[in-house]
């Protein structure tokens, strides 16, 4: 089995499904890739679950539908640093993103949670363009 951890914004279903779509055109991806689907909570007063956010439902139908296994993780803290911890949790091949285009000085300011990854993971990043190649 192959074992990818899919990290899920909160409201940007477009990249949630870019995400599973690109996990859908691995080969062999309904018999072999277990995606975890994860959303990291920066703040979560209400309590909210992995479970209740539209991205993460919409990634899991999709990749259901294909017939690739799904489960869910959630986390709270910083998404760069959480994302490689729940990675080693899971014993995760790759880890799966969506990044945005940001200015060099935007990163600079506000981070980038997909360049974090990058060059901090100890696994494979799959970085998947967002919708119109963002």
């Amino acid at each position: 089995m192959y074992d990818v951890l899919v990290g899920i914004g909160l409201d940007d279903e477009p990249r949630a499904i870019a995400q599973a779509e690109a996990l859908i055109d691995l080969p062999a991806a309904a018999e072999q890739v277990r995606a975890h689907l994860c959303h990291v909570f920066r703040d979560n007063p209400e309590g909210a679950s992995v479970h209740q956010l539209g991205t993460v439902r919409r990634a899991r139908e999709l990749l259901e539908d294909a017939g690739v296994t799904c489960v869910h993780y959630e986390a709270s803290g910083d998404p760069a640093d959480e994302l490689i911890a729940a990675a080693a949790d899971v014993d995760a091949d790759a880890i799966c993103v969506s990044g945005r285009k940001r200015s060099p000085a935007g990163k600079a300011v506000f981070g980038s949670t997909t360049q974090a990854l990058v060059l901090n993971a100890d696994r494979p990043v799959l970085t998947v363009p967002g919708p119109d190649g963002e």
